[in-house]
């Protein structure tokens, strides 16, 4: 499987958002907030995917910046650099 196959949803990913999704706005507080976290986690990991695709077809960290409203050394600081998320890449 390519990394381009990895990063697409599969049907039970697709269902747990959906239901991640109602839950986020239903009633319960209780329910309602723990979906919002797991969509946030979700999301991160789905930005650190794309972040990274981008990097492998060449990207700039500028480029990368402007596609997600953020400046370049936010982007570079999260995900490149020493200690983001990717370890050493410039």
């Amino acid at each position: 499987m390519t990394e381009a196959q990895e990063a697409q949803p599969s049907e039970d990913d697709r269902a747990a958002t959906q239901r991640l999704t109602a839950a986020a706005s239903g009633k319960d507080p209780s329910t309602g907030l723990r979906a919002v976290r797991a969509l946030r986690d979700l999301a991160e990991r789905l930005e650190a995917v794309q972040v990274r695709h981008a990097r492998d077809l060449g990207w700039t960290w500028q480029e990368i910046a402007a596609q997600l409203g953020v400046t370049r050394q936010a982007v570079h600081k999260k995900f490149g650099g020493g200690r983001g998320l990717f370890g050493g890449e410039k």
